[in-house]
């Protein structure tokens, strides 16, 4: 999968899961692109139990990511960050792919 997340980001997701009390053994990170934003599409970040038949899956040092397969066309090669800089605290999603922002940071077009 050409998905990279950094270990400040893999930090967070763990500390998100130790404090929400998310079995990451049994429960996976589902990253997903949906229509939204003033740019057209938005990042989701939840967590999922169910893997779909057309999902694709990686490991990432004892995070299990799953991603749909249309989602994962807008997501190729992108890394997922997270940030307590003057950017703002948060995930950020460095995508090659978007020619287009907005001024947030929460969306994106191609």
């Amino acid at each position: 999968m050409e998905l990279q997340i950094t270990e400040r980001a893999l930090a967070r997701i763990r500390e998100i899961a130790a404090s929400e009390g998310v079995d990451l053994g049994q429960t996976m990170l589902r990253i997903a692109v949906v229509p939204g934003g003033c740019s057209g599409l938005t990042y989701e970040l939840g967590w999922d139990t169910t893997r779909q038949e057309q999902d694709l899956t990686a490991q990432f040092d004892g995070v299990q990511v799953v991603i749909d397969r249309r989602s994962y066309l807008y997501l190729k090669g992108t890394t997922l960050d997270f940030t307590d800089g003057l950017e703002g605290r948060g995930f950020h999603f460095v995508n090659p792919q978007a020619a287009r922002t907005c001024a947030c940071g929460e969306s994106f077009g191609l």
